[in-house]
């Protein structure tokens, strides 16, 4: 499951809508909304958003804060380490094999080191 699709999810549940509600509703189909809640779809696009936003009725933080979790839903992601240090590399190639494994806690604390150590591409 993905960032946006679990609370896309929980904004259904919230609100008692259905998978097809949403979907006759958005003009997309059901199984494609079904495959961005459980991940098996990449990003959605800037305009499903939107829509969702829209048919949610969500503005300002929470609108933002969608956008902010489409972002982070790519379900296959990619880590280019070239050009870093054995250790960053290493790293990388122990959370990919890994990932899969590690139980929720453990999850939370390795993001939570990632959050403290400050912005993408800036120094904390």
């Amino acid at each position: 499951m993905t960032p946006f699709g679990a609370r896309l999810r929980a904004l259904r549940q919230e609100r008692g809508v259905t998978l097809q509600q949403l979907a006759t509703a958005m003009h997309v189909s059901a199984a494609y909304l079904s495959a961005l809640e459980h991940g098996r779809r990449g990003r959605p696009s800037a305009g499903l958003i939107h829509q969702v936003n829209e048919y949610f009725g969500l503005i300002w933080d929470d609108a933002e804060d969608m956008v902010r979790l489409a972002r982070l839903s790519h379900p296959r992601v990619t880590l280019d380490t070239s050009g870093l240090s054995a250790e960053a590399t290493e790293l990388a190639n122990l959370l990919a094999s890994r990932i899969r494994t590690l139980p929720g806690d453990t999850i939370q604390r390795l993001r939570r080191v990632l959050e403290e150590a400050g912005p993408p591409g800036g120094r904390g």
